[in-house]
Parts: C-alpha cells; structure tokens; sequence
C-alpha cells in the first residue's frame, strides 16, 4: 500500500505554480502528501538535464529567465520517450534530446518524460529564479540577503555567486524538490514573505541516496529531517558563522538526522536505547558506505558530525562541494 501511496504522491497531474501573474499551465508540479513516502525514489531510465544527471522520478533544477536547457536520455534504457511541457518552449532537438527554454518571469514550471516501455515518468520542476542582480542594498523584496564574496582564486568555481536565487511563497512550500524532500525542507530559518532560498540538485540526489541506504541498513524511515538547508549570507552571519563560504549559502548543504517518532530529536539508529552522538555516527557510516560504493554518481563532499546541545540534538552535516572534506 506504501508504494501505491508513493506512486500517487509523484503521478498525478501537475502543472506550472504562477508567480507575477502567469497564466495556467496543463502540468502542475508534484506535491508533498504526508505519510507517502515515494518508494523507490529513482526512476526506470535517466535524464541529462544541462549536463546534469537526474535519475529520480521527481527533480527541481534552478534555472534564470530565458535560459535554454539541453535535455537528453541518459543510455536507451525505456525506450522512446513522450515530452511534455507545463510551461516555457520545449522543442525536439533530435532523436532523444530536447531543448527547453524558460519563460521570461520566476515562477515554477514542470517537464514530464513518460515511458511506455519503462512504465515509468520523470517530473523536471524547473524553478525560474530572480537573477542575483535584482538585490538592491542587500535584500530582495524587503527580504535581506546580505552579500556573497568573490570567489578566492584558490577555491573550485562552486564557489562562484549564485546566477540567482528561488522565490519561494507559502503556497509553494509543499512542490517536490525530490520524491522525497518538498521546497519547505531547505528554506532559511529567517523570517519573511516571499523567502528565497537555493536547493542543489546533487545534494538532493545524495540524499534520496542517503535515505533509501538507511533504509536498506534495517532502520525503516520515509524521510531525513533537514535542520538546516539554505542560509542567506545574512542569516549565516547572524547565527554566528564568520565564515563567507558554507555551502548552505549556496543551497549545497544539509544538517539532517532520522526522526520517525517525530519528537525533534535523533531516533536511536544503533538500537542502544539512547539517542546520542553515537547515532549520528551511525548515520555518518551510512554516508560513507554510500561514498565508497561504485556505480552510485554521487559527489564528494563535506561529512561533519555534531553532538547535542541545548537547542538541537545530534546531526549530520552533508554537502556536495566537490571534494571530500571532514571535519
């Protein structure tokens, strides 16, 4: 029944969510459903979407206004596949590949590609973003977001400013960024209407990995519950951090651990009947496991685990900057 539930989670009809006055769209992007826990999360075949892998049945890319996408299948697994789009201009770009063109205004707009043969479907949310040029005196709609540094010339080009920043309102909060992670889970804990945040899509595919590998390791969850996700440089100076460079500021970092029974703190993953620092260990050795196996694709990163204190019990800290980093 739990995998009937998934499958309608990120099955039903979708279509583009309007900001600024858009117009309807025939696609509306998939929804989070409380309780359905989307089983398995990768689909039958792959997509390369501007030369990012997206083999979930359900990713949110970032894109700026008028910017154009090549999209192609990944292999010949599945067979032909159908296109549609709920929003910008998709083209056929030959023979398994596509060119997609976004509007011209943020908003949220999803590509659907079915296959017959593989009986399986992948949702693209492309999310329109403001170009970071619309931040004036630091903020964005009255929404402070400070100030990005230049990239130092001995860090990767990951650490480059963003091109542009997600316009998130409450109506969006529950848009599937993944099967199993919603637009919600990574917004900056600073306050405001519209917030605007980032969410990357390699972390959201280490993740979907992370919680399918916790799963396979004996402790049945339907989710990771993300602590902290994107920060704006503002607030992640405000909380403290005197660093420039986290990669929460780029929506490229996750402070997460299990909470089944919903009581806001670290289950006891290692069954000794605590919840504690040996958890979070616990859950750090399944990331590793994941980092050391072949064939998954996923990017190397940061790995960081933090004891309880009097604000929040034991986490993790999971990125994808691009090379290993522990701490």
């Amino acid at each position: 029944m739990r995998i009937a539930l998934a499958a309608a989670a990120i099955m039903v009809g979708f279509a583009a969510i309007p900001l600024h006055g858009q117009g309807p769209s025939p696609l509306l992007p998939p929804r989070w459903i409380p309780g359905a826990a989307a089983s398995p999360a990768t689909a039958a075949f792959a997509l390369r979407v501007g030369g990012r892998r997206v083999p979930l049945r359900v990713m949110a890319l970032a894109v700026l206004p008028g910017d154009e996408v090549e999209i192609t299948r990944e292999g010949t697994v599945g067979g032909r596949l159908d296109a549609v789009a709920g929003g910008g201009r998709l083209r056929s770009d030959g023979p398994d590949a596509w060119r997609w063109a976004a509007p011209d205004r943020p908003g949220f707009h999803t590509l659907r590609f079915a296959s017959d043969e593989a009986r399986d479907t992948i949702h693209l949310t492309m999310m329109v973003m403001r170009p970071l040029t619309d931040v004036r005196n630091g903020s964005l709609d009255d929404y402070e977001i400070g100030r990005y540094s230049a990239r130092p010339t001995s860090m990767s080009e990951a650490y480059e400013p963003p091109r542009g920043l997600v316009e998130a309102h409450p109506s969006g909060y529950d848009i599937l960024v993944s099967p199993n992670f919603k637009l919600g889970d990574f917004l900056c804990k600073q306050p405001g209407e519209p917030r605007y945040l980032l969410a990357s899509s390699r972390l959201l595919v280490k993740l979907e990995a992370l919680l399918a590998a916790v799963n396979e390791a004996g402790y049945p969850t339907p989710g990771l519950t993300v602590m902290s996700g994107f920060r704006t440089p503002a607030y992640n100076r405000a909380i403290g951090n005197t660093t420039d460079f986290s990669r929460h500021l780029w929506g490229d970092a996750a402070d997460v651990y299990v909470d089944v029974d919903g009581d806001g703190h670290m289950d006891d993953l290692n069954r000794d009947g605590r919840s504690n620092i040996d958890d979070a260990r616990w859950l750090a050795g399944i990331v590793e496991g994941l980092m050391a196996a072949d064939g998954r694709g996923l990017r190397p990163g940061g790995l960081a685990v933090y004891r309880p204190n009097a604000v929040h019990g034991p986490f993790v800290h999971v990125d994808t900057r691009g090379h290993r980093a522990r701490w």
